[in-house]
């Protein structure tokens, strides 16, 4: 079955289809992922100093990479695999937005864990994803660096907080003010066209 890409106008008498089943596992995958990484980021940052911190940073670093590889791993799907078309009735403006947003949201969720791994490089903090595999630093030992990235980081997460309301609201208002089907061909359950 034909499907409208990204750059293509809406076509307003198309069929509103499910996501494949891939892209809802992408989806949810990053939705989990990122809800359980912000609230341990930041208790690992207040908590006192002490073994179960060191284990926090652990938990908290090692799904930062579970979080970029997904990201890559999904973005090289979504280049790929063609994509349903838009939800009917949407205006230019929120087609824009739309694209503007889940951009953006990439671009965070993928920066975001390299901030990271910078911090952690320039603190020459030894780590290993999830107490097994060896990280290399990618940056050299450098408190003023360290620093840097560390504002980085944290101006990063307040973006990524911004971002995900506007695209839970988005959802939420599509769901219940427009009454479309923008969030539920997202949901589990629903079956994507053949």
């Amino acid at each position: 079955m034909p499907t409208i890409p990204d750059h293509s106008p809406i076509d307003a008498s198309a069929a509103v289809h499910a996501w494949p089943g891939t892209a809802k596992a992408f989806h949810w995958a990053t939705a989990l992922l990122v809800l359980a990484q912000l609230p341990l980021g930041w208790v690992a940052k207040l908590w006192p100093l002490s073994p179960l911190k060191l284990d926090l940073f652990v938990w908290h670093k090692s799904i930062g990479f579970t979080i970029l590889l997904v990201v890559l791993l999904r973005a090289a799907y979504r280049s790929a695999a063609a994509r349903p078309p838009w939800t009917a009735g949407m205006t230019p403006w929120q087609l824009a937005t739309a694209r503007s947003v889940h951009a953006l949201l990439y671009g965070v969720l993928i920066a975001m864990p390299i901030s990271g791994w910078v911090v952690s490089s320039a603190s020459r903090v030894p780590f290993e994803i999830f107490w097994r595999i060896p990280v290399p630093a990618i940056a050299p030992h450098d408190k003023a660096l360290e620093q840097i990235a560390a504002r980085v980081h944290f101006s990063l997460f307040v973006a990524l907080c911004v971002l995900l309301l506007l695209h839970i609201g988005a959802a939420l208002w599509h769901h219940f003010a427009k009454r479309d089907e923008t969030l539920v061909r997202m949901l589990p359950g629903r079956r994507s066209p053949s």
